[in-house]
């Protein structure tokens, strides 16, 4: 922070003043990228991309092969989704590593600057707090964004240097939804992780309670709610149909409330376009169904409510993030 307060003074002499908001920036940008945590998340990253394409790829042709699947037509969805069982799909790793990088870029971002005495000299200049809050949150962002579209882009010129298939317009249009939802989904615990920076002043605390809020999503939130609904509901082998529907439908509302789960129902629809309801379906609702993809609209608004939740919890925690922030004694 004492090269942004540095920078700052001497970019008030120069004619192209891009504002202490553009300085700030671009220095936790530089931050970013020179840092050792980074670098490791993003190789591991790129080797699970890698790795997830490889075995894609030597599936691909039994993936398209397949005229029973309504979706074997989409090569470069298959791309995303093919794969032997030996490893998961790209799409299920970043439900577990996407977290990983949003809690590293954000879990010291506040209470480190405090630590190391830089956030007294950086606040004693003339900056808003919520211009120091949203240069963190926005930084890290951008990286990310740069990160899941260079692979976006290196797997459709790797599509169609192997493949010679081009891309249809409607393939293209679901994965840059999908880069945008993981976007949002790394947004949400970049966000969650800021905000515990700001409410515990050591950075490993933030960066353990960061940690066991995703190993509780991911792990035990599923058993506590299926413990929760045996002891509540009754047996479903003495219930009729419709109230089968009804209490898989509380079971999966209660697991909607984890980001993790949002993530995965919103990018399952958008990479396979034959599926058509996100819950219980009757025998009555199938009857008379053709198997065939959905638009691409169609799916958007299938997914919407997940992305909408996605969304109003990253704005709720930086929301709050920023009432702590602005409440916060900055000279202790």
């Amino acid at each position: 922070m004492n090269q942004i307060v540095l920078k700052i003074q001497a970019m008030k002499s120069q004619s192209l003043d891009p504002g202490p908001f553009g300085v700030m920036i671009h220095k936790e940008i530089a931050d970013h990228i020179r840092s050792w945590r980074f670098s490791i998340l993003i190789a591991l990253i790129v080797l699970t991309f890698i790795a997830a394409m490889y075995v894609s790829l030597a599936n691909i042709k039994s993936a398209i092969g397949n005229t029973k699947d309504p979706d074997h037509l989409f090569l470069y969805l298959k791309l995303l989704t093919t794969t032997d069982n030996s490893i998961p799909p790209f799409h299920v790793f970043l439900s577990f590593l996407a977290p990983l990088l949003g809690i590293s870029l954000g879990f010291d971002a506040v209470n480190s600057e405090q630590n190391n005495g830089t956030l007294t000299r950086l606040m004693a200049q003339p900056i808003y707090r919520d211009n120091l809050l949203l240069a963190k949150f926005v930084s890290a962002l951008v990286i990310v964004s740069g990160l899941f579209f260079a692979l976006t882009l290196l797997m459709i010129g790797g599509g169609l240097v192997l493949t010679g298939v081009r891309m249809e317009p409607q393939e293209l249009l679901r994965i840059l939804g999908f880069i945008v939802i993981t976007i949002a989904y790394v947004a949400f615990w970049l966000s969650l992780s800021i905000m515990l920076s700001i409410l515990f002043k050591q950075a490993a605390t933030s960066a353990l309670t960061a940690i066991g809020i995703w190993l509780f999503f991911t792990i035990f939130y599923q058993i506590v709610i299926n413990l929760i609904v045996k002891s509540f509901l009754p047996d479903p082998a003495y219930l009729s149909q419709a109230e089968i529907i009804s209490y898989n439908d509380v079971i999966l509302n209660l697991q909607r409330v984890a980001p993790n789960q949002l993530y995965s129902d919103a990018v399952t629809t958008l990479l396979m376009p034959s599926v058509r309801s996100l819950g219980p379906v009757t025998m009555e609702q199938m009857a008379g169904a053709i198997p065939a993809p959905l638009p691409f609209k169609e799916s958007v608004m299938i997914v919407w409510p997940q992305v909408s939740g996605l969304m109003a919890s990253t704005v709720g925690c930086f929301a709050f993030a920023y009432y702590l922030f602005m409440r916060r004694e900055i000279r202790s």
